[in-house]
């Protein structure tokens, strides 16, 4: 058994239209379709209410240190 998975598009008129190539050749198949609509998601167009007041700012816990970072390799230029 082999199980794909493919992202497809429904066209105006309504109609799935599937071509794939699967390796078998002239042979019976049982094949089972799961139609799993996918959710649009929406680009933020705005931040939500108070987002800067209750994020921003809202570390309560111990201090936060930045440890010493050290010195960088030197790396060979490439022209």
């Amino acid at each position: 058994m082999q199980s794909l998975t493919l992202h497809t598009r429904v066209g105006k008129d309504g109609m799935l239209k599937i071509e794939t190539p699967i390796g078998i050749k002239n042979a019976e198949l049982d094949v089972t379709l799961v139609v799993h609509p996918v959710a649009e998601t929406r680009p933020i167009i705005e931040w939500p209410a108070n987002f800067f007041t209750e994020i921003i700012g809202g570390w309560e816990g111990a201090p936060l240190i930045r440890e010493p970072q050290g010195t960088y390799e030197t790396r060979n230029e490439f022209k």
